[in-house]
């Protein structure tokens, strides 16, 4: 064979290797979407499946059920220091480094990079409600979502641990890590019977805004477990699934008898020079907590995974107890 022959065959084989390598199935089957947390699904997973993870803090959820995934989206940025999930549940990969998908690309899919990841499950569950989204990612594996109905990123984090469980055949494991995050936060409420009916607001600064987080979010459901009830305006503004934005002529609606303040994408002195916040009864009496974006009680909590719940009520029980005890 002449050499340029040899060259144009070469050229050739490599094309098509790099063909069968970009679409790692080349089957047109749609495979199963699970969402039912009582439900047993319709699929079987190897002794060590290969799990993606898109949903928000999916993957430390599978991690904390003793599957850590070969993928997972960063939602938080924590990066590979912490393979992705917090300090919390980074030893849960043991020597493994998942790859990480950025959260620089803000909730869109890259198909080809999760088809050549070859799962064997797809987790997608705290995560918007896209049916089109869903649809793509069925061809490529099996695909586990929020129950139907749920609003964008809003399952809460008991239910999405159930369903994870139930997905992966870790039904029991599940409702372990739930009842001990749960009885911990029991112990709380029994030994601090002083938050119980106190009214309570997490809330956030961004941009020129202010907003809260609402009952079906673990930020604010955390607090709900201990005692804590809605401050009465917030649960009147309009919401966005989780959370409902504040307008600077309603901020006077953050004045609950106890609050939790953070940044979201600014310089944490901006909170702590927001004259409008300073002004609050709740934030001249003392009875407010102040947190940067990154400290790592807010990220347990954003995160809101059984394992860093437990880890941000260790952290913020003290606050909460001094608070309370100053009125």
């Amino acid at each position: 064979m002449s050499t340029r022959r040899l060259s144009v065959a070469v050229a050739v084989l490599a094309s098509m290797i790099l063909a069968s390598t970009a679409c790692v199935k080349s089957d047109n089957a749609t495979h199963e979407v699970f969402n039912d947390p009582d439900g047993s699904p319709g699929y079987a997973l190897p002794d060590q499946p290969r799990v993606v993870a898109l949903g928000w803090s999916d993957g430390a959820v599978a991690a904390e059920l003793g599957v850590p995934p070969v993928a997972v989206y960063d939602w938080m940025g924590f990066g590979a220091a912490t393979k992705g999930v917090g300090e919390w549940d980074a030893a849960a990969f043991g020597g493994a480094t998942p790859e990480l998908i950025s959260a620089q690309s803000a909730g869109e899919f890259n198909m080809q990079q999760i088809e050549e990841l070859d799962p064997d499950l797809i987790l997608d569950v705290r995560a918007e409600a896209d049916s089109a989204v869903v649809d793509n990612l069925r061809k490529i594996a099996p695909v586990v979502t929020a129950p139907d109905g749920t609003a964008d990123y809003a399952v809460n984090w008991q239910t999405q641990a159930e369903i994870i469980g139930a997905a992966l055949g870790k039904r029991d494991e599940a409702g372990k890590i739930i009842a001990e995050t749960t009885d911990a936060q029991q112990t709380v409420k029994r030994e601090h019977p002083e938050f119980a009916n106190k009214t309570f607001v997490y809330g956030a600064k961004f941009g020129t805004a202010y907003g809260a987080y609402l009952a079906g979010d673990a930020r604010f459901d955390f607090f709900a477990e201990l005692g804590f009830v809605p401050n009465p305006p917030i649960t009147r503004l309009q919401s966005s699934g989780f959370f409902a934005q504040v307008p600077v002529e309603r901020v006077g609606d953050l004045d609950a008898q106890t609050a939790l303040f953070t940044t979201i994408g600014l310089p944490f002195a901006d909170l702590e020079n927001d004259t409008l916040i300073n002004s609050l009864a709740v934030v001249r009496d003392g009875r407010a907590v102040k947190l940067p974006e990154n400290d790592p009680t807010v990220q347990a909590l954003s995160a809101g995974t059984p394992k860093s719940l437990r880890f941000a009520l260790d952290r913020i029980t003290p606050q909460l107890a001094r608070i309370a005890a100053a009125g």
